[in-house]
């Protein structure tokens, strides 16, 4: 696979207005995203995961220019997309869609499927009239979706058949990458590992480039080429899946793995290292030190006063912490203790 930037965002940054702190005090702001940069390569896939609140989501609108960005740049494919406007984005948008959390509020109640699947062909003229219903009809094949189906409105399918109707319409315009945002977390068990199997199967038989939100480690793990794991605005560790899920160096990131782990031993042993206690704070007025530090079980005084840069550990592995390295050597002393592996 090509490793070259396919996607490539750069301090991207998204701070909203928050008022004042009084008539004539300063302007206040959230730092919903502050500074976070990350690649991936044409036809890989790039999960972020983290806490709600964590900026995840809002990341991902910002690439897909849903809401102002504050500073950064997001490049797809060398076209910075930040610098992008009116007709100029209104053509780009053929090449990035998104699948939202909820399809239901997505679709258009009033439009059959078929319709649905045929808008974006129809405002952006692709095709004649038989082509578009030739698209249509090969795209429900390629969800698993029956052509029967063509006639029903969204609130006749099932949450998961409504998550295929939306990934149809997101590839009817032939886009270069999918952006997802907790595209399963609504559905059932069963029914996630359905609709994570056809993306799989339709990025490589589409050559597709996917960007992945989530809070669940298990669909990032088994989506994701590359992971992020994001904290109040920032990126505190990336990596490729595997390492990140074997060997993470991040206090932050273990609390995350210990929390999806399987109650029993191995869960006890790093609970009793990796529990983050407390509420992250405010992102209005975030610490100057490191973010996680007023949680981390491990912070040091230097935490509080002196934030990490993101460090390279080797094989496309970067972390933001000061102990990284005794956090790594901490949390596979408790894995061996508890002879398991998360």
């Amino acid at each position: 696979m090509n490793t070259a930037g396919f996607l490539e965002v750069q301090d991207l940054k998204v701070h909203f207005p928050a008022g004042r702190t009084s008539l004539w005090g300063r302007k206040r702001f959230v730092h919903a995203v502050d500074g976070i940069s990350f690649t991936v390569p044409r036809q890989g896939s790039f999960g972020i995961v983290g806490e709600s609140g964590s900026g995840k989501s809002t990341a991902a609108q910002a690439i897909m220019r849903l809401v102002p960005v504050t500073g950064g740049a997001v490049r797809l494919a060398g076209t910075d997309l930040t610098a992008l406007s009116g007709s100029e984005l209104r053509t780009a948008r053929r090449q990035f869609q998104m699948i939202f959390q909820d399809p239901f509020s997505a679709l258009n109640p009033r439009q059959r499927a078929e319709d649905v699947i045929r808008e974006p062909l129809d405002l952006l003229h692709v095709g004649t009239r038989k082509e578009r219903a030739e698209r249509v009809e090969f795209l429900l094949n390629a969800v698993g979706l029956p052509l029967e189906a063509a006639r029903l409105f969204p609130h006749q399918f099932s949450g998961g058949q409504r998550q295929r109707l939306m990934i149809a319409r997101v590839l009817s315009s032939s886009p270069d990458i999918i952006i997802c945002d907790e595209p399963v977390s609504s559905l059932d068990v069963a029914i996630q590992a359905q609709v994570l199997n056809i993306l799989k199967r339709l990025q490589r038989e589409f050559g597709l480039t996917l960007m992945f939100i989530s809070h669940n480690l298990g669909v990032i793990q088994y989506i994701c080429d590359q992971v992020g794991v994001m904290y109040l605005g920032r990126l505190v560790e990336r990596a490729p899946s595997e390492t990140l899920f074997s060997s993470p160096r991040h206090p932050y990131t273990w609390a995350l793995i210990t929390a999806a782990t399987s109650p029993g031993s191995l869960r006890t042993a790093l609970k009793q290292r990796f529990t983050m206690n407390g509420e992250p704070p405010s992102p209005i007025d975030p610490p100057s030190g490191c973010r996680v530090a007023a949680r981390c079980p491990f912070a040091l005084e230097r935490c509080a006063q002196e934030a990490p840069l993101l460090a390279d550990c080797g094989s496309r592995h970067v972390v933001a912490c000061h102990r990284a390295d005794e956090i790594a050597g901490i949390g596979e002393a408790a894995i061996a203790a508890a002879g398991g592996h998360p």
